[in-house]
C-alpha cells in the first residue's frame, strides 16, 4: 500500500476511532455511517455516502451495489455493527472494490468494545486480519 493510501485511510481510521470512542458499541450501522459522514467532513475528508456503482457481467449492467463510503474517490469504506467480522464481510468489499476499480477498502466494524479495523485489497484472499488468518 502507498503511502498516500496509508495517509488517507488513516484519516479514516481516525475518525472511525472517534465516533467509537463518542458512541461506543450498540447502535446501528447507519447511526455509525451518519456520525462518520459527521466526522470526515469536519476533518475535511471528501467522500461519497451510499453511493451507488453498478455491476456489470460481459459488459451488460445487472444491478448494483450501494457503498457506505467511498473516501476520495479511492477507498471503499464498508461499516458493520456484528459480533464478529466474517469471510462474507471482506468477500462483500472485495466485490465492492472490483466494482468501483478501486484497490483498497477498510472494514470497520463498531460493535465491538475496541474499533475493529481490517485493511482488505484485491489482491488479497483475504483482508489483513480476517479470520481466515486469525
Amino acid at each position: 500500500m502507498t503511502l498516500a493510501f496509508r495517509e488517507l485511510t488513516g484519516k479514516v481510521i481516525g475518525a472511525a476511532i472517534e465516533v467509537h470512542a463518542v458512541l461506543g458499541p450498540g447502535f446501528l450501522e447507519s447511526l455509525y455511517a451518519q456520525a462518520l459522514a459527521l466526522e470526515l467532513r469536519a476533518r475535511g475528508v471528501a467522500f461519497e455516502r451510499e453511493l451507488v456503482v453498478p455491476v456489470r457481467y460481459r459488459g451488460q449492467e445487472i444491478g448494483c451495489h450501494r457503498l457506505d463510503l467511498l473516501v476520495e474517490g479511492r477507498v471503499v469504506v464498508e461499516l458493520k455493527a456484528a459480533r464478529d467480522l466474517e469471510t462474507v464481510h471482506f468477500a462483500v468489499v472485495r466485490s465492492y472494490l472490483k466494482a468501483t476499480g478501486c484497490e483498497h477498502g477498510l472494514l470497520l466494524n463498531f460493535a465491538r468494545p475496541t474499533l475493529q479495523v481490517r485493511r482488505v485489497g484485491v489482491r488479497s484472499g483475504y483482508g489483513v486480519g480476517s479470520p481466515a488468518r486469525t
